[in-house]
């Protein structure tokens, strides 16, 4: 079985707000080893910590937020970010991945 690897472009790399903030400075562990990670929404500031540094931030609805959006892989998706309250998912692109410990708290 051969697998082919797409190579990711930088605002879909570990620690990105996915399609719209890049994290190039993030640095994740190494395969095997546990990477630490907390995510603070709050009244719109978002903050993205990676094992203790943090590595993205931006305000929903931001006029820098709404410029990634309108010209991005979510232009189309007029729903995208408006939500103030849903669900939670975890996600993978099709490799293995493991999470524990996870905690959610509202501020």
């Amino acid at each position: 079985m051969s697998i082919f690897l797409k190579k990711l472009k930088t605002g879909k790399k570990t620690g990105a707000n996915y399609a719209m903030n890049p994290a190039p400075d993030a640095k994740p562990k190494a395969a095997g080893e546990w990477n630490n990670a907390r995510i603070i929404v709050n009244k719109g500031h978002v903050e993205h910590w990676l094992n203790g540094k943090k590595i993205v931030e931006y305000e929903i609805g931001s006029e820098e937020w709404k410029k990634n959006k309108v010209n991005g892989k979510w232009k189309d998706a007029q729903a995208y970010g408006m939500a103030k309250k849903g669900f939670i998912a975890l996600q993978d692109h099709g490799s293995e991945a493991w999470f524990k410990n996870i905690k959610i708290r509202q501020l």
